[in-house]
Parts: C-alpha cells; sequence; structure tokens
C-alpha cells in the first residue's frame, strides 16, 4: 500500500484528513442558484441541493462543522 495525501474517488477528492471538501459545498451553492427561480425553497432544499452536497458523505469524518453552516444558511433561505 502506498499512503498519500490525497486521491479521487467517484469524482471528488478525498484528503487524509478527511475533510469536507469546499467543492461540494459550492456545487450545493451554484445548483441552489441555477433553479431558484423555478422551484420553491423548501423544495429545492429537500430534493436538489441536499443530494448535491451530501454526495459521497460516506466517506466524511465526523466533521461536521462546514456542513452544519451551510444547513443552517440553507434553512434560512427556505423560511
Amino acid at each position: 500500500f502506498e499512503n498519500v495525501a490525497q486521491f479521487r474517488y467517484l469524482g471528488k477528492t478525498i484528503t487524509n484528513q478527511n475533510l469536507i471538501q469546499e467543492r461540494r459545498l459550492n456545487s450545493g451553492n451554484a445548483c441552489y442558484h441555477s433553479v431558484q427561480n423555478f422551484l420553491s425553497p423548501r423544495v429545492l432544499s429537500k430534493t436538489i441541493i441536499l443530494t448535491v452536497v451530501l454526495y459521497g458523505c460516506d466517506t466524511w469524518s465526523l466533521i461536521l462543522k462546514l456542513l452544519v453552516v451551510f444547513l443552517k444558511g440553507l434553512v434560512a433561505n427556505t423560511n
């Protein structure tokens, strides 16, 4: 086996610290803004945005601070 600092798996970068990548959260934000005029914010957050952001979450560590901040902002936009 070879120790590496990071590698790509299913289109996402996994680091040796298993940090949530900014790219995932940025993808969720981009997804929201690209379709916000077509669907209600509640439908967007439950059906599309969470799917984009949580893709590959089984490989994340238990460091959830970044995800919690993102979800709080998403919930604030749906009210």
